[in-house]
Formats: C-alpha cells, structure tokens, sequence
C-alpha cells in the first residue's frame, strides 16, 4: 500500500511517499532555514507564502523520485496540526484537492504521531541491504522532543496513547534555540549549541533541572534564565536585529540573527556555557525518561523530534536506559513527509479516513 503524504506544519515543505508504513520510495523536504534564519526565528506569514511557492514543484519531485503514478497511490495523508495556523493551511488544501482531484482517500495526521512514527521507517542503508529492522515493541515509551514540542507517552498500541508528562513552558528545542540566541551562536539553536559545546567543560557552570517531583512534566524557562543571567555576569549582551538590520538572503553575505555586544573586557566561556545548558538539558531528559521507562515496564524506548539529533542525548540515553532505544536517522529527525505517510499508513489499515470538511488544528492534541 502507498501513501503520499504532504507535511507543511512549520518551514519546511515536504512531499513523501511510502509503500507500507516502513518503506520509503520518496522524501522530498524543502527548508525554509534560510529565509527565516535572518529573523532569528520563524515568521508564520513567510513560511506560509513560501510554502504556497513551493508545494507544486516538491509534489512533482517527489512524484518522479518514487517512479509511481496516481493509479499506484492508496491513500493522500496531510499534517492537520499542531502547527502554525497559515503553514498547515497549505498543506491541508493541497492534500484535500489531490484527494478530490484523484479520488483517493484522504487522511489526516497528527503532527506530534507522526514524529513518533518515523521510527518505523526503514534507513536508508538497511533498505539498501535488505536488512529486516523488526518494528517497535509495544509497551513502548516515547521521548518526543522538538521545537514545539516536548512530551513523554506511553505507546500501548497503533493509535493508543497514554500521555506521561509534557513541557510546563519551552519545548527543548525552543529552549535550545533561546540559549543560542542568548550566546549569539545563531539559529536553529539545536546544531548550534551542539558544536559551540565541543570541547567546552559541560561542570563548569552548574545549571538548574525544575525536576517538578511527582510529575513526568518538564520546564526549561528556568534553566534559559539562568543561562542569561550568567551570560550578563560577563557583560555580555546579545541583541536581536530589527528586519531592516538584517542581510536579505540573497545577498553574499548571511545575516546574523543576534549579535554579541560584549560590555567588559571579560572573556566570555562561550563553550562552557553551552556545554553546560547541553548537559543540564539534556539530564532533565534523560532521567525523566529512563524513570518512566523503569516504572511502566517498557520494551522499547522512541526517541523523536529535531533534538532527538543531538549527539549528547543518544549517548546519554544509551548510558542510563535498561532497555533497547531507537531514534530515526537525523533527516528523518527534523520535519517530513514520509513521517506522516507512515502513520498516516496505520491509521488507514485501521479504517479511519477523513472527508472535505477536514480543517487544520493548529493546538491538536495526539493523547
């Protein structure tokens, strides 16, 4: 069975198509980082007019990548949300008119699931070897951690979710993003951090983890503050442009969406801040995990979203979990199709389709 799928829940526009759930025949992702890297973050309106430009022309790549035709396709499957409202808009309505215009059933996602679910796609190097890569085992706990989004579910099935615990305030990737933009290391925040921490000694600023006791939940606003205040204890000041400071992105010379404006003479421990955020970040993650993983006795541990890419949280994972983990491969980490064509392929089996009044839900909940 193949589904095609379109994912336009933020700044990247992407068409796949999947054969089965698992198999991926296409994934075409457009970024938008450029554009809205120049701001420091992403400008809804931007991302939404950019996605109206490229949604055509991503369909046809994806269509001659995956070498299928309309009468191949089972299934057309959208992200209707969480997302921003104007983003999803395009989406949606390019899913809806390929439904109608071809006759095909159409399904709606949930941002958030479809995360979860690009741990059963295949990698790209196990397809080519033909290697089985058996699917995840349920009861499975999933650590879904992106810009938006930070949650912890337990799994009991396809479609059945128990909600654990979620941010209180930043997701981890808005937190990350925060913390680069305190640093003047630049957007997204997330590979920024990673790389300024190398080589930084991650003990030499002790960082605070809200542990919120009782509770699965997370908090990372107090940890960016105490990253800021720090930051002004060495007299620096990092500054956001104003849109007429920016470089246009077309120019040759990139924009900085933030910069250092040092107030001393101080030398500023750029790596050991940010190793120092990374690690207590990335605590508060992992043992919140590894605690729910021990206490609803799980088989598999998913691991999900944009910061499931950074290189600490793996390796910190590995150490503390007393049960096998999987996270996707790092393109497959960030925003995609072929994520939404994957869940949007269990859903199906199962008989939930959606009709024409199908409508976006910007706040959509997924348990």
């Amino acid at each position: 069975m193949n589904i095609l799928a379109v994912e336009t829940s933020c700044d990247e526009t992407s068409v796949a198509l999947v054969r089965d759930g698992r198999h991926i025949l296409a994934n075409v992702i457009a970024s938008q980082i450029a554009l809205h890297k120049q701001y420091g973050g992403v400008v809804p309106e931007l991302a939404s007019r950019l996605h109206i430009v490229t949604i055509v022309p991503v369909l046809d790549r994806a269509l001659r990548d995956a070498g299928l035709d309309w009468s191949q396709i089972d299934a057309v499957a959208a992200t209707k949300g969480p997302g921003l409202s104007p983003a999803l808009l395009v989406g949606v309505n390019a899913a809806k008119a390929l439904s109608f215009a071809r006759q095909k059933p159409l399904l709606a996602v949930n941002h958030i699931e479809g995360h979860i679910y690009s741990n059963w796609l295949i990698p790209e190097a196990g397809a080519a070897s033909g290697t089985a890569l058996p699917e995840p085992q349920f009861p499975a706990l999933c650590l879904i951690v992106s810009g938006g989004h930070t949650e912890l579910a337990l799994m009991l099935g396809h479609g059945s979710y128990r909600l654990l615990g979620k941010t209180i305030d930043d997701a981890a990737g808005e937190a990350f993003d925060k913390a680069a933009r305190i640093l003047g290391l630049g957007y997204p925040g997330g590979p920024a951090i990673q790389k300024a921490a190398e080589g930084g000694d991650p003990n030499r600023f002790s960082f605070p983890r809200a542990w919120l006791k009782g509770t699965y939940d997370f908090s990372f606003s107090g940890l960016k503050t105490a990253l800021l205040r720090k930051t002004q204890e060495y007299g620096l000041v990092t500054q956001k442009p104003s849109p007429w400071q920016t470089q246009p992105a077309g120019d040759a010379a990139p924009a900085t969406p933030g910069r250092q404006v040092p107030v001393s003479q101080r030398p500023v421990p750029i790596a050991d801040l940010a190793a120092s955020f990374q690690w207590a970040a990335v605590d508060a993650l992992v043992e919140k995990t590894a605690a729910a993983a021990a206490e609803h006795n799980v088989r598999e541990v998913l691991v999900a979203g944009g910061v499931a890419a950074n290189s600490l949280l793996r390796a910190r994972l590995g150490e503390r979990l007393a049960v096998p983990f999987r996270y996707p491969p790092l393109v497959l980490c960030t925003d995609n199709a072929a994520m939404i064509a994957a869940a949007g392929y269990y859903r199906y089996a199962e008989a939930v389709t959606h009709d024409f009044t199908l409508d976006i839900e910007p706040n959509a909940r997924f348990a």
